[in-house]
């Protein structure tokens, strides 16, 4: 026998039809994890921490999600509200890499959310408008509608592991590899390693230009 799903957490009523009046809204319960994910990490987003915050019981917030894959994905739907879709210009390569660009902002906001668009990207409200925009700028682009949806789907995940590796880049352990690779460079026995621009650290500044430049090479890939 099939097992029964749930329907997302966007079809289901904000709060479990038994029990006390609603104290607590959604809204309120996810803005409290947004809160203590950008201050500690995802790892600190539990039920009984975001319940502990908000001054309430973990079994009071299963009235309103019925599992923390639930408030990830309302997390994740309540940060892509920050997004500024103004109307599209009819240049559908600037238009996307303005989209990008707010969300590579977004995320740096928001240093736990690239994991969660990679591992586990959710759609919701907000998402669902930032998808139906996309769909505007790309709406006389020859490309098939799946395509366009595949553009969508490419410019969140290449934006979020961007922002990864500029997050990781801050770190020592990238710095030790990057030492490591200069000293390879230095023997002399790999030539082809030596010659890359990248094993010397590349400006700050460049990540930008690097950034748009990939960005827009893939996404005509996919929209050919």
């Amino acid at each position: 026998m099939t097992e029964r799903q749930e329907p997302v957490i966007w079809m289901r009523p904000e709060q479990a039809q038994a029990g006390r009046p609603a104290e607590r809204s959604r809204a309120e319960i996810t803005a409290a994890a947004v809160e203590l994910a950008d201050r500690e990490g995802l790892d600190a987003v539990s039920m009984r921490r975001v319940a502990a915050t908000l001054g309430t019981g973990a079994a009071s917030l299963y009235r309103y999600v019925s599992a923390r894959d639930d408030l990830l994905a309302l997390m994740v739907d309540s940060v892509a509200g920050e997004y500024d879709l103004s109307p599209p210009t009819g240049d559908w390569q600037a238009d996307l890499s303005a989209i990008a660009h707010q969300a590579r902002q977004i995320m740096r906001r928001h240093p736990w959310l690239p994991g969660l668009v990679i591992a586990r990207p959710a759609l919701g409200p907000h998402g669902v408008d930032l998808l139906e925009h996309v769909l505007e700028v790309l709406a006389d682009h020859p490309a098939e509608p799946a395509a366009k949806v595949e553009a969508f789907a490419l410019l969140n995940a290449l934006t979020a592991l961007f922002v990864q590796n500029e997050l990781a880049a801050a770190g020592p352990e990238v710095r030790r590899r990057a030492a490591y690779l200069q000293h390879v460079a230095a023997v002399g026995s790999h030539p082809r390693i030596a010659a890359l621009p990248a094993v010397a650290a590349p400006p700050a500044d460049a990540s930008g230009d690097r950034f748009a430049s990939v960005l827009v090479r893939a996404l005509a890939g996919v929209l050919c």
